[in-house]
């Protein structure tokens, strides 16, 4: 199956009189996630296990060839833990306008949240 692709949730703005919902996705630990890159994107891993579980953002060369992956990064039992922004160079896979995630456990639910 194809990587799950995740819905953003645009953020409120400066001037907003009010907040706005965040839907958190499940992992899919076989097929994996991923989101469209804009540059301007937060995400966010909630682990919602009773263990720690590791998550993965996979970067991609910049024009020099450079990759710096977030990997295998340990999200503690009951933790939220926000990454980025990401900006389009050295995230943005070539072959697609996605950025690539992955978790170790459907305990991990992810949010994508993009900023103004």
């Amino acid at each position: 199956m194809p990587r799950q692709t995740l819905t953003k949730t645009n953020a409120p703005g400066s001037y907003a009189s009010s907040g706005v919902k965040v839907t958190l996705v499940s992992a899919d630990p076989t097929n994996k996630e991923q989101f469209v890159s804009t540059g301007k994107e937060l995400v966010l891993a909630r682990n919602t296990g009773g263990s720690p579980y590791t998550v993965t953002i996979n970067s991609a060369p910049d024009p020099y060839g450079r990759t710096a992956d977030i990997a295998s990064y340990s999200v503690p039992a009951g933790e939220i833990h926000v990454f980025g922004p990401f900006p389009v160079t050295g995230w943005k896979q070539a072959a697609s306008s996605y950025i690539t995630l992955e978790a170790s456990n459907a305990a991990i639910q992810w949010a994508v949240i993009v900023l103004p």
